[in-house]
């Protein structure tokens, strides 16, 4: 799941993904972008080379290929002398959005030549003014196999003008790198913004132009099924108990169990493979008799205490995250417990979510927390971390929650009507849930969720993005069956279906007031 960070104002082939997903889900569909984008390149072409010039457009069967074969068709109907040679079999074209593609050019014989090369041994010189790669684009990885080899290197060979449509094929559009050879086109159009690789491979996309293909601004603020998918992870036959995660919950008082058990619970829905619950051992003993599921520690004392520390340390040392505060309660011990517990984590530099009374005692910690960490406030929990008032204007509490974000060198995710969520830099906005989840139990419900991402190796940041679309669409779901009567409970049994299919959220949304 995990991926490095691109540089500043580039992106990877999985924002693509994620910016793909969150406007179809906005309703701008992935067709409509594919059209975009055709036309972008065939105007670029149009802008340098006059009507009546000979094109060339090499596409693979792939939706790199679905670009070329719009601009194709829009370059035709410009007047130019339009060619097209498909890399590969047609049999091998098995996107519905470039099947579409493909028939209207079948059915454009008079203004495009059609050809099909399926074998790499068929590539002849190539000539004509301007040569079209349209044959891989993002998501490369590993070296270019024929015929697509083949048509690299006729490409290369050729006299004409390589325009690249989106990144060059055979360039890794993340890295830059190029595993054997890659076209060295002349001119790149890239979509929407810059590729990561771009800036390691200058000597094979030449000019760079980067051409709008309508993504609308919101599938980058507004958080969707594309971050759903962002933090999918797979599953190997081969693997075992334990790869996809540990998490340790900390909390639980005398009064409150239910708490520490639902944080556990939606740890495991959200695919943690072992969960385990601390907390003082008479609470501890009846979470035990909530779930089979849960694994119990039986701490010492009626709070949690720096004392159990010692009890926690070698359990500490074996999870992949910590999700503490849920039920804690807010006795001296408990906030002494938990400022001793961020010195065992900045020592092991293990990932931690902090929520309910956990945050309360994070408001004396008046430093920067120095390990991978994500704060979950409502809007009480964050005045008595900041001695702020969260801002009626949306705007505001979003320049609030990105400065406490850059204080804390944390994610803080403010839970509101509008959840926001930032790193400092960056700004997400979810917009799932409804009224129903101001029933107690849905802020643990989502603090499992998130510690669970993270325990199977997500970001933070990208965890908490994904965690709060999967927590209001688990609850938007839950609506759909009860009404505003909801439990807690109802949201865990609906986050397999919201993380299997996130974009059936569209027909599930909340369009209340």
């Amino acid at each position: 799941m995990q991926e490095t960070e691109p540089p500043k104002g580039y992106i990877t082939s999985s924002d693509v993904r994620r910016l793909d997903l969150n406007s179809e889900y906005l309703g701008v569909s992935t067709l409509q972008l594919m059209e975009n984008a055709g036309r972008a390149v065939a105007a670029e072409v149009a802008s340098r080379f006059k009507q009546g010039s000979r094109i060339l457009v090499l596409a693979g069967t792939g939706r790199n290929g679905g670009d070329g074969m719009v601009a194709a068709r829009h370059l035709a109907s410009m007047g130019y002398d339009v060619s097209l040679h498909l890399v590969g079999s047609e049999s091998n074209i098995r996107d519905r959005l470039v099947s579409i593609n493909w028939g209207i050019l079948k059915g454009m014989s008079s203004s495009v030549k059609l050809q099909v090369f399926p074998d790499s041994a068929d590539f002849q010189p190539l000539e004509a003014d301007v040569l079209v790669d349209s044959i891989l684009g993002v998501g490369l990885k590993g070296s270019l196999r024929q015929p697509i080899l083949g048509a690299v290197r006729a490409l290369n060979r050729s006299s004409g003008f390589i325009v690249s449509v989106d990144v060059p094929t055979g360039v890794d559009s993340d890295s830059g790198e190029v595993r054997g050879e890659a076209v060295r086109a002349q001119l790149t159009v890239t979509f929407h913004a810059l590729k990561a690789g771009f800036a390691k491979a200058k000597e094979y996309v030449g000019e760079v132009r980067v051409a709008s293909i309508g993504i609308p601004p919101e599938a980058e603020l507004y958080a969707g099924p594309g971050d759903v998918d962002l933090i999918a992870g797979r599953r190997p036959s081969q693997s075992r108990k334990g790869d996809f995660g540990r998490v340790l919950v900390i909390g639980g008082d005398e009064t409150y169990s239910g708490a520490p058990a639902l944080v556990a619970l939606a740890a495991l829905r959200t695919g943690t493979d072992l969960a385990y619950v601390a907390a003082p051992a008479r609470t501890a003993q009846a979470i035990s008799s909530i779930s089979p599921n849960l694994i119990t520690v039986k701490l010492s004392g009626e709070h949690f205490n720096p004392d159990n520390l010692a009890q926690l340390k070698p359990l500490l040392e074996r999870v992949t995250a910590v999700a503490v505060g849920p039920g804690m309660g807010l006795s001296r011990e408990s906030c002494e417990g938990v400022e001793q517990l961020i010195r065992m984590l900045e020592h092991s530099r293990k990932p931690a979510l902090f929520d309910a009374d956990a945050l309360k005692a994070l408001g004396a910690f008046k430093r920067s927390l120095p390990f991978p960490a994500v704060l979950t406030p409502h809007a009480g929990e964050f005045e008595a971390l900041t001695g702020v008032k969260v801002s009626a204007e949306l705007e505001e509490r979003v320049g609030q929650v990105k400065r406490l974000a850059a204080d804390a060198q944390a994610v803080i995710l403010l839970k509101g009507r509008v959840d926001i969520v930032s790193d400092g830099s960056r700004v997400r906005l979810n917009w799932t849930g409804n009224p129903g989840m101001t029933v107690g139990g849905t802020g643990d419900v989502l603090s499992g969720i998130i510690a669970s991402l993270i325990a199977q190796g997500c970001r933070p940041f990208e965890a908490a993005v994904a965690g709060a679309f999967i927590n209001g669409a688990a609850g938007d779901f839950a609506y759909r069956e009860k009404g505003f009567h909801l439990l807690a409970t109802d949201l865990i049994d609906q986050i397999p279906h919201v993380m299997n299919d996130p974009m059936s959220h569209r027909d599930a949304k909340y369009l209340g007031g």
